[in-house]
């Protein structure tokens, strides 16, 4: 195939993908609002992924410690890929599955976020975090590529992106996350502006979503906020 012909193939796929995520708008915005409403409160995000996810899972924790468009305060978010003495002490004694799996037992409290990306969803290492996660009481979300997968019915909601090509599927969720990130800062703008408290729910705001066409999956409700720290610092309590 030439270079051409694979531009061609991908921007149709890709074009398709985005489509599709548009119909999604919905679930990104209330996963911004939601990591906004979590975050603020004192909460923190974990995120992971394997190669180009990886790489995916550490763009977000940047833009959410440093960030995105306008300036803002800077919230906590870890990329569980980028440690890497930790990374590789964990695989050396435990295995690669527990790669993910112990840092979030080590960083994760109820409450807290857990991003987990995967194309195919399948990854032993993802599927393990995203099982300690759920265990740990962390909200659970997932970018996937075409469900049904095992990381779907892991996590409380998920993202599937319906594209035929790990390539399309790594540029969607790349543009989810730009999303997620731009619905969070209007979050955090509404805090800022005393429109938004951290005892209402951005699912209860934003008010109920149409039914989602495709694989996007909604889970169960979240779980309570943990209001230990209220004084919109970002800090721990």
């Amino acid at each position: 195939m030439s270079t051409q012909s694979w531009i061609e193939e991908h921007t149709g796929e890709l074009t398709r993908a985005l489509r599709w995520l548009g119909d999604q708008s919905w679930l990104v915005e209330r996963w911004g609002a939601e990591l906004a409403d979590r975050l603020v409160a004192g909460h923190r995000v974990l995120v992971a992924g394997n190669g180009g996810s990886a790489a995916e899972a550490q763009h977000l924790t940047s833009e959410l410690v440093g960030r995105f468009l306008a300036d803002r305060r800077p919230f906590s978010a870890l990329s569980l890929c980028a440690e890497s003495s930790s990374v590789t002490a964990i695989v050396n004694d435990y295995g690669a599955d527990e790669m993910f799996a112990r840092q979030v037992e080590a960083h994760g409290r109820p409450g807290d976020v857990l991003v987990l990306l995967s194309t195919s969803g399948r990854s032993p290492n993802i599927l393990r975090a995203a099982e300690r996660g759920q265990a740990l009481g962390l909200r659970v979300w997932a970018l996937t590529g075409v469900a049904p997968n095992p990381l779907v019915g892991r996590s409380h909601e998920a993202l599937a992106v319906p594209a035929p090509s790990t390539a399309a599927v790594q540029a969607a969720h790349l543009v989810a996350i730009h999303a997620l990130c731009a619905a969070f800062d209007a979050r955090v703008e509404q805090h800022d502006a005393g429109l938004a408290g951290v005892d209402a729910p951005s699912a209860a705001v934003v008010g109920p979503p149409p039914a989602p066409p495709g694989p996007a999956v909604p889970g169960p409700p979240a779980p309570a906020l943990d209001r230990r720290s209220l004084d919109g610092t970002g800090a721990r309590a």
